[in-house]
Parts: C-alpha cells; sequence; structure tokens
C-alpha cells in the first residue's frame, strides 16, 4: 500500500524530469553538432584567409574551443531551466487531473479545477470539471430516489401488513371492503415496482441509436397509440379532442409511439378542471409538430424550466397517487433528440402544452 502511494505521488514529478531528461539530451546532441560543425569551419576558414604560425594556430584553436565550450555549457543549462519551469507550468494541470482521479477513487468528489490556458489540457481539464459534477448530480439523485421510493414503499408495506397480521390473529374478518383496500395497496406497490423499471428503460434508451428507423405517416401513427387509452378515457370520463394533419416522418415506432404515451398518461394522470384534452399535429415547412394541451394543476416557472431532467418531479409531497419515478419526460426528451428533433412545455394558468417536433430529415 505503502508502494503505491509512493509511486502516485512520485508520478507527476518523474515525468517532469523525463520530460526535462528528454529534453537535455536534444539539446545537448543539438548544440554538440552546432559547435563541431562552428569550430570546423572556423578553423578551416582561418588557414585558407590568414596565415598563421603554428603556435598562433593552436592558440587560435585553443581559444575557440573554450568559446565553443562555454557557450554550449551555457546554452544547455539555461535552455535546461527555462524547459524545466515552462514544462512545469503546462503540466500543472496534469499534476491537477492526476489529484482529481486519485480523489475520485476514494469516493470523494474533487473541487473543479482551475483552468487558465487554452489547448488540449484545458479541453481536458474542463471535461473532468463536467464529469466530477455530473457524477455529483447522479449521486445526488440516486439516494433522492432511493428516499423517495422507500418512502413510498412504507406505507403500503405497513398497511398490507397490518391487515394481514390482524387476519391471521382473527382480531377482523375479511369483507369486500378490506379486500378493496388490501387490492389498493398491492396496486401501489405494482405502479412503484414499474417506476423501477423505468430506470432500466432509461438505461436501454441512452445506449440505443434508433437505426431501425422507416417512414411512417405520424396522422396514422398518432391515432393508433391514442386509441390504446380508449378505456383509460372512458374510466375518467375524460373528453378528447384531435385534429391531426398527415406528415410523413422516419421514425423509430417504438420508441416515438413510448413518447406519445407518456405525454398522453401524464396529460391523464394530472388533469384538474374542465374542458377536454387536446392534441393537435401539425405538418410545418421542415418538421412535424405535436401539441397535447390539458387541464392541471399550476407548474411554478422554476418547475418549466428543470420538467425533463432525470428524476425531477413537480409535486413535493410525494403524494403516491400523483408523484412518479420523474423518469418519463426525460426519457421522451431522450428519444426526441436522438431523432434530432425539439420537446418542450409552456403554461398559462392551470392549462399546460406539452409539444414535440421531428425533422422531416434526419
Amino acid at each position: 500500500m505503502l508502494r503505491n502511494s509512493w509511486k502516485r505521488n512520485i508520478f507527476p514529478s518523474s515525468f517532469l524530469f523525463r520530460l526535462t531528461f528528454i529534453n537535455i539530451i536534444v539539446i545537448v546532441a543539438f548544440v554538440t553538432f552546432s559547435s563541431w560543425a562552428i569550430y570546423h569551419t572556423a578553423c578551416t576558414l582561418a588557414d585558407g584567409l590568414l596565415a598563421m604560425t603554428d603556435h598562433r594556430q593552436h592558440q587560435f584553436r585553443t581559444t575557440l574551443f573554450q568559446y565553443l565550450c562555454i557557450f554550449s555549457i551555457s546554452t544547455i543549462l539555461f535552455g535546461s531551466l527555462i524547459h524545466f519551469y515552462l514544462t512545469n507550468k503546462v503540466t500543472q494541470p496534469l499534476k491537477e487531473l492526476i489529484q482529481s482521479t486519485q480523489k475520485m477513487k476514494q469516493g470523494q468528489y474533487p473541487p473543479p479545477i482551475d483552468v487558465k490556458t487554452n489547448g488540449e489540457i484545458a479541453t481536458l481539464s474542463n471535461n473532468m470539471n463536467e464529469l466530477v459534477q455530473q457524477l455529483h448530480t447522479n449521486e445526488q439523485q440516486r439516494k433522492k430516489l432511493v428516499s423517495d421510493l422507500s418512502h413510498e414503499f412504507r406505507t403500503p408495506l405497513t398497511n398490507l401488513n397490518g391487515y394481514l397480521r390482524a387476519l391471521q390473529n382473527g382480531v377482523i374478518e375479511g369483507d369486500e371492503k378490506l379486500y378493496q383496500s388490501l387490492y389498493a395497496e398491492s396496486t401501489k406497490l405494482t405502479a412503484l415496482v414499474e417506476q423501477m423499471e423505468q430506470l432500466k428503460e432509461w438505461d436501454d434508451i441512452a445506449s440505443q441509436t434508433f437505426t431501425e428507423k422507416e417512414p411512417t405517416d405520424l396522422k396514422a401513427f398518432i391515432e393508433e397509440v391514442i386509441g390504446l387509452f380508449y378505456w383509460s378515457l372512458q374510466e375518467e370520463n375524460m373528453e378528447l379532442d384531435v385534429h391531426l394533419q398527415s406528415g410523413v416522418v422516419t421514425v423509430h415506432r417504438t420508441s416515438i409511439s413510448q413518447v406519445i404515451s407518456n405525454l398522453l398518461d401524464n396529460a391523464i394522470r394530472y388533469y384538474e378542471g374542465a374542458g377536454p384534452v387536446t392534441i393537435i399535429g401539425e405538418k410545418l415547412p421542415d418538421k412535424y409538430k405535436l401539441s397535447l394541451t390539458g387541464p392541471g394543476r399550476t407548474i411554478p416557472e422554476s418547475d418549466r424550466e428543470r420538467i425533463f431532467e432525470r428524476f425531477y418531479r413537480t409535486e413535493p409531497s410525494r403524494s403516491r397517487e400523483l408523484g412518479g419515478s420523474g423518469l418519463g419526460l426525460a426519457i421522451s426528451k431522450e428519444i426526441i433528440e436522438r431523432h434530432h428533433g425539439n420537446i418542450g412545455v409552456y403554461s398559462e394558468g392551470n392549462l399546460h402544452t406539452f409539444w414535440f417536433t421531428l425533422p422531416y430529415s434526419q
């Protein structure tokens, strides 16, 4: 363990020294060759231009050699020092990156790296900062999700255990009303399990490339998806007002069907007030736009900006009837963006319109 720690701590310095050593070798080779060339060139010129005795010629060569040695040593020394200083400045972000990765390996979230330069190292440092921030955000969302799910599982499980223990001990007798209560609690647990399944669904969506796209008439396709909600609309006594134009778009049918289902399911689940749920499909010059408008509780403006974030929910009370896993709209956004489209929401009071667009050419 101590040996590995020593290696980690010495790595940045040893890396810097290796760079400096390589630079010194290059400088020495270059200066030596240059000095040798200058020396022999000067001696040859001196022999050809001046008539010197052997003593004067020896003295000239000795003096020239001394000056070249001084010049070479000074160049190597100052060049190496300047190289060491500049390389140390350049590799400083790398040292901070190494320290950051070591802290991440220990389960800590390092502070952001201060980027003062441009270039590849700056890009790497910025990417590292974004990665740390994303991991930190994911960790917070994971803890929140676990807290939410444990909170929501606790109540129906407590109710079921209480009823079943009472039945077992003969404290109460089973009747239709009791069985309905047990069934309601069981249904809530099933819904929570389905929410957990959406986590796997999110990972599947994120890894898909949607290569199996096919030209689809969205008018007929949307009508087909809406038909699946016929009984749900009947049970809620909700009216649906549909206005669709034909438009052929190349899409991954299964995933786009999921987006439409998510939006319509939300419109039914969060329906409050009076009036129909309106679905409008418009064929625009370069894209097809589908919008779904319905009444519901007011969405604060701050929530509208984050409503498509993973795990984000506008229901702060964690109501089991209203609160979901916060993945449906995030998955929908992922799908639409993979189709090079856009998705959004705008509200006027308690009337909300969710919309998305799909370009004709993708």
